[in-house]
């Protein structure tokens, strides 16, 4: 009885880490079912070509996305009882980021049909954009604002299992590389219409064309988490871009599928920060004292867990590589060893970051850490990739990674009471 007393203000959090933690799960395990399939059906070339697309397409996400899935979490988690305040901040979201969807499929056009590189393989370039469409289709950050991840876990684990299904059904040989891009489209925009509609049928809220003062009160509350988004995807992101602008669609096969492991392992500390990052935003609200407790819990949380996947990469690095990529992609065995440190360090910049300085309002601070890890990591990248292409990726964004864990670190150090006694 004590024990539940005890754990009665946690509830909400529990309930979501858990819906997430299962959400991460299949996360987990989608990609590691269809990664050996798709490797192996369309070898390191075509598998190459189809990350390259979707990297080109994710430039677009973060444009669509406009720091919405931070700053809107944290607007509706604070109006979260206001139903006036949810409807508007709904409103103003879904019409800026459609609005940005049309001016980045403007811009993909433009792109695709100027440069031979993008013009060979138009058809999938133009497909692989629906992803985008998807992304802005599903509120993502009211789910996290409300704290209700019960919708998001059954709404993706549905449609997912229905597109790893399909993947298995009608992807059958290397020329099915455009209806796997088809499938993987379509799935996102089925997910993103289906989580718009939920909101409006299971919460307070109406959809409505909003006014000009409310488009540009939240245009301005979310310019700074912008900025930082595009930095943050000059070093994540563009690995897989810019890697693909120098090298054979090849080499970026062998980079990805080594990066897919990492992201697959490393997703639990994305099911933590998505978790954690409302009640961050509640406890500040209610006490410093209380908040600053629990980031110190939460830092060691992180880092244990960080670390234990770092190790796991690196120690197991071949046998891992050789399950789940099969023996022709022997070159991803180096990139996975070097790519491992990564969970490590950004379990800990997520806390200085994401869970402390976002909620203590340091988002310029926040975006200027960012802003020069992304000048650094483009001038690595540019040095080190036409001499070792995937190998000097892979070490570029481990420095970047290091410089921005420093830098939080030192800074919520030095301008904050919570490391302080």
């Amino acid at each position: 009885m004590k024990i539940k007393e005890r754990l009665k203000p946690y509830s909400v959090l529990i309930s979501n880490f858990g819906s997430l933690s299962f959400l991460q799960l299949l996360n987990f395990i989608f990609p590691l079912i269809l990664l050996p399939y798709l490797v192996r059906i369309f070898g390191a070339e075509k598998y190459g070509l189809i990350s390259f697309a979707i990297a080109f397409n994710t430039y677009f996400v973060t444009l669509c996305d406009y720091g919405f899935n931070l700053s809107g979490t944290r607007y509706i988690s604070a109006n979260r009882d206001n139903a006036e305040k949810l409807s508007e901040v709904f409103s103003v979201i879904i019409v800026v980021k459609l609005l940005l969807f049309i001016l980045s499929l403007i811009i993909l056009i433009a792109v695709v049909f100027t440069f031979n590189r993008f013009s060979d393989e138009w058809e999938l370039y133009l497909v692989s954009s629906g992803f985008v469409l998807g992304n802005v289709l599903f509120p993502l950050w009211f789910y996290q604002g409300v704290e209700r991840m019960k919708y998001i876990t059954i709404i993706q684990v549905t449609i997912r299992a229905v597109f790893v299904i399909s993947v298995f059904a009608f992807v059958l040989e290397e020329s099915d590389y455009i209806l796997y891009m088809i499938l993987f489209s379509s799935s996102q925009i089925l997910a993103g219409w289906i989580g718009f509609l939920t909101v409006l049928l299971k919460f307070d809220v109406h959809f409505f064309v909003p006014k000009l003062k409310a488009v540009r009160f939240h245009i301005n509350e979310g310019w700074n988490i912008f900025l930082s988004m595009i930095s943050i995807d000059v070093y994540t992101t563009s690995n897989t871009f810019i890697l693909g602008l120098f090298a054979p669609d090849t080499v970026v096969g062998y980079f990805a599928a080594a990066d897919k492991i990492r992201l697959a392992f490393q997703g639990i500390i994305n099911v933590i920060s998505q978790s954690v990052y409302p009640h961050m935003n509640n406890l500040l609200k209610n006490s410093f004292k209380d908040f600053s407790a629990f980031a110190k819990k939460l830092l060691s949380a992180e880092a244990v867990i960080g670390f234990a996947i770092s190790l796991i990469l690196f120690s197991l690095s071949y046998w891992l590589t050789d399950i789940f990529l099969g023996t022709s992609f022997g070159e991803s065995v180096l990139i996975l060893k070097i790519l491992s440190p990564l969970p490590f360090l950004i379990a800990l910049s997520n806390v200085f970051g994401i869970q402390i300085m976002l909620p203590l309002g340091f988002d310029k601070q926040f975006n200027k850490v960012l802003l020069f890890a992304a000048v650094i990591h483009l001038i690595l990248l540019f040095i080190l990739i036409p001499e070792f292409f995937a190998a000097g990726t892979s070490v570029a964004m481990n420095i970047t990674e290091g410089f921005v864990t420093a830098s939080m670190f030192i800074f919520v150090l030095r301008k904050t009471l919570i490391f302080k006694k």
